[in-house]
């Protein structure tokens, strides 16, 4: 007999049976091994690495004194010398004044949305920023924040002028250079020429780079560092879980905001520090990246990005799938109605993609995201090019056969009454 449940759980299980009922509800799932990633943010593939590997074994076994876990926070006993050199090495890297680590993206965006921005001061940020700076504003002692058109600078310009008009406070505008569920990137020269001309130098621009940090810019020091705006930029936010291959985050920033973290950032404050391995991790594809290594894999990420866009755009017309314009990163979008029924198609041939469904994306955007790799090859590309070819064509023909189905039916009942 099962246990009964209480008040609490039942009100739990009607809001889960209502997610499930318009088919968003979440669940957590497993691949397996033999499938070809076409999912993960890994664009890299630095994750599975045999050179990576090696170079993070032998960071480990040049450190044989080190501790598994940090001990604390980085306020209290976690902090080390070797956390604070990877912090310079990354400020180095990245063209930066100084560089402060945080335990995952969501905590660094969090943290500094819920306390940098002061009282009287406004918020604008792009409408598909990520959850965390959402959550960062619902912390916020600013005294407003809402959203812009998705990279439309019209509206962010005029946004901008009208806040101008009412406030005095600094104006943070905080955007995306890549984002994560279109692949397209933000027009990162022109929002800065807007923040500069409107705000009269009270404009605080701020970038999160979770998706272009290790792919765009020289040896992949980013998007803000390919466009030269690291001295227009105040803040960014460059994560280790995607491109690096790790996990964690370090924020760029002024050595005067770096310190205001340390003392009001609460997701920083009160929780226990990256342990050695996973700064280890993070060292060596900063070593990597530094000395060009990384360079041969984004080469072949962009031959593979262009042979996927140029075997999309040879599948015939169809309202099955939407292709994407010109691709700007690896990350492609194909909107369909259909998308748990084309991710689930391509997953039981092997191929792992994702169906992406409101919540996460607006209703009526609904899309499998496909996401190339440097460890894919041609051959696999070719590969789900044809699963998607084939899906295309059996669900076509299935619905012309409901359509002559349908047809004939229509035929069959207005007979008699044309006979009347």
């Amino acid at each position: 007999m099962a246990p009964s449940r209480s008040p609490l759980e039942n009100t739990l299980s009607s809001a889960l049976s209502k997610r499930e009922s318009k088919s968003v509800l979440r669940a957590l799932t497993t691949t397996p091994q033999t499938s070809i990633d076409f999912s993960s943010n890994s664009f890299l593939s630095l994750s599975t690495s045999l050179l990576v590997k090696e170079a993070f074994l032998k960071e480990l076994s040049t450190n044989p004194s080190f501790q598994l876990g940090s001990g604390g926070s980085r306020l209290l006993d976690g902090n080390t010398p070797y956390a604070e050199a990877l912090e310079q090495q990354i400020a180095r890297f990245h063209n930066a004044d100084s560089a402060l680590l945080f335990n995952s993206g969501y905590d660094a965006n969090s943290g500094f949305f819920g306390c940098i921005p002061q009282n009287g001061d406004v918020v604008i940020y792009d409408e598909y920023i990520h959850a965390s700076v959402r959550e960062g504003l619902r912390l916020s002692r600013a005294s407003e924040s809402f959203h812009f058109i998705h990279n439309d600078l019209e509206d962010l310009s005029a946004k901008l002028e009208n806040t101008v008009r009412h406030s005095n406070g600094n104006v943070f505008v905080a955007v995306e250079s890549l984002y994560s569920m279109d692949g397209d990137l933000a027009p990162l020269r022109e929002i800065a020429g807007l923040v500069e001309r409107i705000c009269h130098g009270r404009g605080c621009m701020v970038v999160d780079e979770a998706h272009s940090n290790a792919m765009f810019g020289d040896r992949g020091q980013g998007c803000v560092h390919e466009a030269r705006l690291e001295s227009r930029v105040f803040a960014r936010l460059h994560t280790f879980g995607k491109g690096v291959g790790a996990s964690g985050a370090a924020l760029l920033c002024s050595k005067v905001t770096r310190e205001y973290l340390i003392n009001y950032a609460r997701p920083l404050i009160y929780t226990t520090a990256m342990s050695f391995p996973s700064l280890a991790a993070i060292k060596v594809v900063y070593d990597l990246m530094e000395s060009g290594g990384t360079q041969p894999l984004l080469n072949h990420l962009q031959s593979l990005t262009s042979q996927f866009h140029s075997l999309l755009r040879s599948l015939p017309s169809t309202t099955l799938l939407t292709i994407p314009p010109i691709p700007q990163s690896p990350i492609f979008s194909l909107l369909t109605p259909r998308p748990r029924v084309l991710a689930k198609y391509c997953q039981e041939r092997g191929f792992v993609v994702r169906a992406i469904v409101s919540p996460t994306v607006p209703v009526g955007t609904e899309r499998v995201r496909v996401c190339l790799h440097a460890g894919n090859t041609f051959e696999e590309v070719e590969g789900l090019m044809e699963v998607l070819r084939e899906w295309v064509q059996l669900t076509e023909r299935k619905r012309s056969k409901k359509l002559a189905e349908k047809d004939v039916e229509e035929v069959r009942n207005e007979g008699p009454k044309a006979r009347l």
